[in-house]
């Protein structure tokens, strides 16, 4: 779905930060209630599917390790688990993705059965009325129409301005997207960002680039057939779609790329005063806009890409009201579609789906209503789920790993060759400085004046968008409240923020391949290890780097160290843009340089942990045959098993700072001289990169 809602758009900066997703005033949240050891899972284990462990008779002997590692170790499997129709990939991550909405979807029809309080019942009345097809379908349009009324009832550039601060005051975000993030320059307190949100298509590179013609074709025609279920005429509807087209190319000439965007942080970090912000913008004064919001005008905030915003003022005042009122109209229709009759959801999986990621069928509408309770209500229904699904032992035992990590990656540090005793000591201070976080959050959110019922499922959502971005506006120049997470603990994810420096755990991660109790440490440290490793890296990749001890953006490098570090990362940029994903295309190295540099980081750091672990005198049990070096190497390469569709590679290929899967199970390991040790590989092998062709960095 193309969702332009501001949640997403927070959880989506905090996270291309993290290098890597309202209320009112309300009493402190209350603690968390810790997960009982004897609690019994939601589902009996015989009713969940399958996860996806490493097993030694996926190997497949015809392609050895020294040749291509993924091959090796997923080939069999991936050949015979093709992507199914309701998704665009599929593999380690997506089956645990199915594991945990099992859950979830258990635990929402429970809470939709009792009917209780509390975050019970938020899940419950979203599962219940998200579940009423006959409700939603009756409903039609009317709860959205006095939005659609509006604006009909445009008639001037004002009016334009004044409905898209309407907007996002109700948490959609229209045309702009604004929420707290720490401060760059003091992390410690929260400074309102804005990020352009005015597109439908991915990426500013779909607006011009010559391969994506056919693209900007199939969005004009989807954006005439929503117009048209929203009962204009098909002719106009048309007409409407293509000025809608060129007013988002227009905007599109003065923005940034993903890769831009990705590879220079700082690009988010514009701070201005009001008066200067209403200077360069005078047909969206920002002054209105926070009047509108109902909070003070900030001493500053931050306006990435001030280009876009200028160009965003002019086309407010320069282009013709019906251009905009359809703009909005469309817009609004597309972001609320989940909610709406099935029609609507139906044009939007035409696009965003079929035509632009090549998904063949759209998702079980149980799946979707998941999804609007995760946007929604997310760490409600967390709170249900840790409750069943996260033993103390795990969580333990986790610590103890990230404890093991985080002493490998100190001694990594400490010997380096490469970096000076200057800037080594700085690394060493930040190392220091990491917080973990594991499996769910301190403190529970309170959710206090949030209310639901089972009347209207897009009203649920509405409210819970308006309570959010309230929430999320008393932020705002407030200190930063360091127990939060960005992400839930159904979320089958990980990430690293570096203006609090902290690395984060979801509960849902912590299963095979990641993460086994009953597994031998070959495994772990392979699969959650590594994942683990990969996080505090991102403390030290390219972006990451940029951020000292404190969180704070700062420069903490000598100018010796910084171009020695520049020309190693470089290395891999050329390593990844070697990579042939589909049909000529390549990785683009520069891109995916940020979780690349993390990759090889946390598994050299992870294998030194596991050597760490096993101490003096190990005796290698060799389990199937397989050394303890093997297994974690082949556990690597479990993690990054996955299928994808040729349209969503394509699209990954340009828009995601990760390397598609495949190339991630052999990038790293082919650095790493204990992995050419585990399997007897030699000069020339294909994935032993030796001389000057072995990237190392950290």
């Amino acid at each position: 779905m193309n969702a332009r809602l501001l949640k997403p758009l927070l959880l989506s900066l905090s996270v291309t930060l993290a290098l890597g997703a309202c209320q009112r005033e309300a009493a402190p949240p209350a603690a968390p209630a810790a997960p009982a050891s004897t609690a019994q899972p939601a589902a009996a284990p015989a009713e969940l599917p399958p996860l996806a462990r490493f097993a030694v008779s996926d190997l497949d002997p015809s392609t050895p390790a020294c040749v291509d590692l993924d091959a090796h170790v997923n080939g069999t499997w991936l050949a015979a688990n093709p992507v199914p129709p309701d998704r665009t990939t599929w593999g380690s991550f997506e089956m645990l993705d199915e594991r945990s909405m099992a859950v979830q979807r258990q635990l929402a029809e429970q809470a939709a059965a009792a009917e209780g309080s509390g975050v019970e019942k938020l899940v419950g009345d979203v599962w219940a009325s998200g579940m009423d097809v006959d409700a939603i379908e009756a409903a039609g349009l009317a709860p959205i129409q006095p939005m659609l009324d509006a604006i009909d009832a445009i008639a001037s550039p004002e009016a334009v301005a004044g409905f898209v601060r309407d907007a996002q005051r109700r948490g959609l975000a229209l045309l702009v997207g604004f929420g707290p993030v720490a401060d760059f320059r003091n992390p410690d307190m929260n400074m309102g960002y804005v990020a352009p949100q005015a597109f439908g298509l991915p990426d500013k590179t779909y607006y011009f680039d010559d391969d994506k013609a056919d693209k900007r074709a199939d969005y004009v025609a989807h954006v005439a057939r929503t117009l048209q279920l929203t009962g204009v005429e098909a002719d106009e509807a048309q007409r409407q779609a293509e000025a809608i087209m060129a007013l988002e190319t227009r905007l599109a000439g003065k923005s940034r790329s993903t890769e831009e965007m990705s590879r220079d942080v700082s690009l988010y970090y514009n701070p201005v005063s009001v008066a200067e912000a209403d200077a360069l913008s005078p047909n969206f004064p920002w002054s209105r806009f926070f009047e509108a919001q109902g909070i003070a005008q900030p001493e500053a905030f931050s306006l990435a890409i001030p280009e876009f915003h200028q160009e965003l003022s002019a086309a407010i005042g320069d282009t013709d009201l019906a251009t905009w009122r359809a703009y909005l109209r469309y817009h609004l229709v597309d972001d609320l579609s989940p909610y709406l009759p099935e029609a609507f959801a139906e044009e939007n999986f035409a696009f965003y789906g079929r035509s632009l990621r090549g998904q063949q069928e759209i998702e079980p509408r149980w799946k979707r209503v998941l999804g609007a309770i995760e946007g929604n209500v997310g760490e409600a229904l967390g709170q249900l789920y840790v409750r069943e699904n996260f033993p103390p032992e795990a969580k333990a035992r986790m610590e103890a790993l990230v404890e093991n990590l985080g002493a490998a990656m100190r001694t990594r540090i400490e010997n380096l060759d490469w970096m000076s005793g200057e800037t080594k000591a700085r690394a060493l201070e930040k190392w220091a400085s990491f917080t973990p976080k594991i499996g769910y959050p301190e403190n529970w959110r309170d959710w206090s004046g949030l209310s639901t019922s089972r009347d209207s499922y897009v009203a649920n959502a509405l409210a819970a968008m308006a309570f959010n971005h309230a929430w999320q506006l008393s932020k705002v120049g407030q200190p930063v409240d360091r127990r939060e997470w960005q992400m839930t603990p159904q979320t089958v994810n990980a990430y690293y923020n570096p203006l609090a420096n902290e690395i984060v755990f979801p509960a849902a991660i912590l299963q095979p391949p990641f993460f086994d109790m009953d597994a031998d440490d070959a495994l772990n440290y392979g699969g959650i290890g590594a994942v683990i490793g990969h996080e505090m890296t991102h403390g030290y990749d390219d972006q990451g780097a940029r951020f000292g001890p404190t969180g704070a953006f700062e420069n903490w490098w000598t100018p010796e160290d910084a171009a020695g570090f520049k020309a190693r990362t470089g290395q891999l940029v050329a390593q990844f843009d070697e990579y042939e994903a589909i049909d000529g295309q390549h990785v683009n190295g520069n891109l995916t340089l940020g979780e690349n540099i993390a990759d090889l980081g946390g598994l050299a750091v992870a294998y030194d942990a596991m050597k760490r672990a096993q101490g003096e005198g190990f005796t290698d049990p060799m389990i199937d045959g397989h050394t303890q070096d093997q297994r974690f190497f082949m556990n690597w390469a479990t993690v990054w098993r996955r299928n994808f569709n040729d349209d969503e590679l394509r699209m990954r290929l340009r828009n995601d700072p990760h390397a598609p899967a495949r190339f991630r199970a052999i990038g790293a390991p082919s650095n790493l001289p204990a992995f050419a040790e585990a399997f007897g590989c030699g000069p020339g092998d294909p994935m032993v990169r030796d001389g000057e062709r072995r990237v190392v960095i950290w």
